[in-house]
């Protein structure tokens, strides 16, 4: 409807500051999936809708408790590892849910959605950026750089990999993949605030770059990938990115959901001079109360065994960690895991343990 000589935004603000805003019987809610037009056009219009929002809500993408309640209002019967599974392509957005069918595997329904002749998410990634921003190349090119990149890149590195130009239309560009939740925006511990990071964590459009921009032909490329190492380094990078998604249910299991808190990353590159090894932690829960949970998020098909070189690893990141940062919190040491952990000599450094369960609260 808004077309270049359509004037329709005049009209909508004629309409509603010439005649609906004296009333008290009008409610207009203004719903678009076009992202980049609702805030350009409406949330942050400069004109006659100026601060004239009342409310905005945000569509939040349905939770791993919320998928699995879904899963049994249509009768499929799906263990919980199965639906993190599934969370891990497609993330919690409702759509993608919808095309599970009845008495196949997830690894079945996968390979309908997506491999498969015909599947019907084989274009998805093509039409999903078109449908929700006008313009899409730019968008892309930012995505396809975040994508090289697990940790996410500085304004400055996003600037050289994807070729466009620093100009107050990238930041428009970031603030609305991060609004669309494409993209998240954070502030590694310690690190000043123009240093913020910028990373990919839509589990579908990563699912994509390291599986589908190939176009393989195989029509049972994932089930017949079972097992193999690109599926068992892929499952620990997805299970970090839903762990991300469920800080949460994480702070409730360990009893400080009271707790004002904020959640990091943190990374330090080697430092021979001060003693810094180099380290980088995904997830830092740093709270009021002094204390530092510093979360490590490893997916296992079985209860986790923390071995000797883990142990050595995760007491060189806080070694790192405190050196770098010169912290006065108490470090813990957090296990974020699927079934839960082996109990043997190293296991009584790990200060809390959160399964798969804890994240369906």
């Amino acid at each position: 409807m808004d077309t270049q000589n359509s004037d329709l935004m005049v009209a909508l603000e004629n309409f509603w500051n010439g005649w609906a805003s004296a009333r008290r019987d009008v409610v207009l809610i203004v719903c678009a999936s076009a992202t980049s037009w609702m805030l350009s056009k409406v949330v942050h219009n400069k004109g006659g809708l100026y601060n004239r929002l009342t409310e905005q809500i945000h569509l939040e993408s349905f939770s791993l408790a919320e998928c699995e309640e879904y899963v049994k209002s249509k009768g499929m019967a799906f263990t919980r590892n199965q639906i993190l599974h599934y969370y891990m392509v497609f993330g919690g957005i409702p759509f993608y849910w919808g095309f599970l069918e009845k008495g196949l595997s997830i690894q079945q329904n996968i390979d309908q959605i997506l491999f498969a002749k015909n599947a019907p998410l084989v274009d998805e990634f093509k039409y999903l950026y078109a449908s929700i921003f006008k313009n899409p190349e730019n968008y892309i090119k930012i995505i396809s750089a975040l994508a090289t990149k697990k940790v996410g890149m500085t304004r400055e590195e996003i600037i050289k990999n994807s070729g466009l130009a620093n100009s107050g239309e990238l930041t428009t560009r970031l603030e609305e993949l991060e609004s669309c939740g494409f993209i998240r925006k954070y502030d590694a511990y310690g690190m000043k605030k123009k240093n913020a990071v910028y990373q990919l964590i839509d589990n579908y459009t990563l699912f994509y770059y390291q599986f589908l921009s190939s176009k393989p032909t195989d029509e049972h490329f994932w089930t017949n990938q079972i097992n193999t190492p690109s599926i068992n380094t892929w499952q620990g990078l997805a299970f970090e990115r839903v762990c991300l998604e469920h800080v949460n249910q994480m702070k409730q299991k360990l009893g400080i959901s009271g707790v004002q808190t904020e959640v990091n990353s943190w990374y330090c590159k080697a430092d021979a001079d001060k003693g810094i090894k180099g380290a980088q932690i995904d997830l830092l829960i740093v709270r009021k109360d002094q204390v530092i949970n510093l979360c490590e998020m490893k997916y296992s098909n079985t209860d986790y065994t923390v071995t000797a070189e883990v142990d050595s690893d995760i007491r060189e990141k806080i070694q790192d960690f405190q050196k770098a940062t010169k912290t006065k919190y108490a470090i813990y040491p957090t296990l974020v895991t699927t079934y839960g952990m082996v109990n043997n000599s190293y296991s009584g450094n790990i200060q809390a343990v959160i399964t798969l369960d804890d994240l369906f609260i």
